[in-house]
């Protein structure tokens, strides 16, 4: 039987792509954020921070929302909200801090590269376990090529000049932004359908994600000193926005596409974008012009993994 709840395929998928282009956007508005301010989790602090006013100012007007927010409140006071739903923001906080570190040095492809590799490998996991809202979703041959295929596709992009232009941190970086990426969609999947509110959720992550940032990025002007002046010019201020954008896109798509599927049908999207960024933006330590081959075997890895869950049932 059928959810007739359930979103189409085609329209679901589409959104996780619409996530994909906002997050390749955003890697590169907050990795040259990080750049300017001489600071990536300083950069990723005021990016969450936007983010966050936008919620404030939006959740009032709506009466769902309000709705939501009072069920979360309820919720955490009756422990009906487990703690670990509201964490989803501290994987977002691992995000934008990341971007605003590495995506301004290695370019937007590769680290998409990375976190659609760690999006992969702990997609599969999570949707195997049913940590997510769709629940226990099969391991197929599929899926798992599709893993593999990312992983030849983080090789592919690791070769030639870039492990000698970039340290081996930097690199491993968008991998672990990766895994926190699939662990946010989950975490916040399950607490939209806790307490009905895609919004609220998302306000969850912001608040979580955006403490989280401020006690990183006073510890980092601690050891680092002050950062340089934020820059005067308004649209290095708009990852919080696509921030806001994307998580409540995937806080509500997820149970309709699983963990994996929905980070893998973001990559279409983000390959597409970062690409066409990095060829028209060069990063300091941007990819080779062979090494888009690696973009090629991610969307193929996309594709692969995506095919098995679609039945293909007679139309009665």
């Amino acid at each position: 039987m059928t959810d007739s709840r359930r979103l189409p395929a085609p329209v679901a998928l589409g959104g996780a792509v619409a996530i994909g282009v906002m997050t390749a956007v955003q890697a590169r508005v907050n990795g040259v954020l990080g750049v300017r301010v001489d600071n990536g989790i300083v950069a990723g602090f005021i990016s969450f921070s936007v983010g966050l006013v936008v919620l404030i100012s939006v959740i009032p007007l709506l009466p769902s929302a309000r709705s939501g927010v009072v069920r979360l409140w309820r919720g955490i006071r009756t422990g009906d909200v487990p703690f670990w739903m509201l964490l989803g923001g501290a994987c977002g906080a691992l995000t934008v801090s990341t971007q605003g570190v590495t995506a301004g040095v290695l370019g937007v492809s590769l680290f998409t590269v990375g976190v659609v590799a760690g999006q992969t490998l702990h997609g599969l996991v999570l949707d195997r376990i049913g940590f997510g809202p769709a629940g226990v979703v099969a391991v197929t041959p599929g899926r798992v090529l599709g893993g593999l295929l990312a992983l030849a596709a983080v090789a592919i992009s690791l070769s030639g000049d870039v492990l000698a232009t970039a340290p081996l941190w930097m690199l491993l970086l968008p991998f672990a932004a990766g895994v926190g990426i699939a662990w946010q969609a989950a975490a916040n999947g399950r607490l939209a359908q806790r307490v009905q509110s895609p919004i609220t959720a998302t306000l969850m992550s912001f608040l979580a994600g955006t403490v989280a940032l401020a006690l990183a990025a006073g510890v980092s002007i601690l050891f680092r000193g002050v950062p340089q002046a934020p820059p005067a010019e308004p649209w290095l201020y708009l990852g919080g926005l696509l921030g806001f954008a994307y998580i409540l896109l995937g806080a509500f798509i997820v149970a309709h596409t699983g963990v994996l599927l929905m980070g893998l049908g973001s990559v279409l999207g983000q390959l597409a974008a970062s690409v066409g960024i990095d060829l028209v933006w060069p990063a300091a330590s941007g990819p080779a012009p062979w090494q888009i081959a690696a973009m090629v075997v991610v969307a193929v890895a996309s594709v692969v993994v995506a095919v098995p869950r679609r039945r293909r049932r007679a139309s009665r």
